[in-house]
């Protein structure tokens, strides 16, 4: 087992200890996938950080200002200590060495117990690309080898001790689900901060998969859904990269 404390050297910390780090490839993702799951942690007490690795500016609708606006509202709303963007390019972003680099600075700067990143399979090229991304940054970011920079200072080596993966448009099979029964509507109330994003009855932009109200009626029913099958009202599910260990099956709802 890593000992987080040996993973670096006894350096200057330039961090914001965060409990979770959500990691989205654009804004909304984070929203959309785990809204409920991050509402309910800050109100149970957790520091939780978004950072969202482009600004949507290839977006049909509203522009890269409009997502910044919007973001910063919805991370308010959800309670987050801090949100930060990376400006990778909305599309175009490659897992390469430059950008692992970047993501792994910002693990390093904040140290959570727990990174909750895009689905490793979707519609967009972009949440499968960020999802491989974010994940490999979370294993080289424990390599003391690797040496980072932030602000000048030297950053100690962290690394995650869970990744998941939320759910996106397509209908994977998730490996766990959590109960977020009571917070739909903090998250519906993140998500629809987006106002250029989705359902306007009045809007006279394109339309595209995200805009139609079968789509924000969704985000409920599919939380619902999930919900009806282990028994609670509402749910968000995720994949894992290990197995999930308990200490005891009564532990299991």
């Amino acid at each position: 087992m890593i000992k987080r404390k040996a993973l670096g050297k006894n350096l200057k910390k330039t961090s914001m200890k965060l409990d979770i780090l959500a990691i989205g490839a654009h804004p909304d993702d984070v929203e959309l996938g785990c809204g409920g799951t991050i509402a309910k942690e800050v109100a149970n007490g957790k520091k939780v950080g978004i950072i969202d690795l482009t600004r949507g500016e290839l977006g049909t609708r509203g522009t890269a200002e409009t997502r910044d606006s919007e973001a910063a509202e919805s991370a308010k709303i959800l309670g987050v200590v801090s949100r930060e963007n990376l400006r990778f390019a909305d599309g175009f972003f490659v897992n390469d060495k430059q950008h692992q680099l970047e993501v792994i600075k910002m693990i390093r700067k904040h140290q959570p117990e727990i990174v909750i990143c895009n689905a490793i399979d979707d519609r967009h090229i972009d949440h499968g690309k960020g999802s491989k991304l974010v994940s490999d940054a979370c294993f080289l970011s424990g390599l003391i080898k690797i040496e980072t920079t932030l602000d000048g200072t030297l950053q100690n080596a962290w690394r995650p001790k869970q990744v998941y993966h939320y759910m996106q448009w397509k209908n994977l099979e998730p490996h766990l689900v959590v109960d977020v029964s009571g917070f739909m509507d903090k998250k519906m109330e993140a998500v629809l901060a987006y106002k250029t994003q989705f359902y306007d009855a009045k809007s006279t932009a394109p339309e595209t998969p995200i805009s139609s109200k079968n789509f924000t009626d969704s985000i409920i029913y599919r939380a619902r859904d999930l919900g009806r099958l282990v028994g609670v009202e509402h749910a968000e599910g995720f994949t894992v990269e290990r197995y999930v260990a308990v200490d005891s099956l009564f532990d299991l709802k």
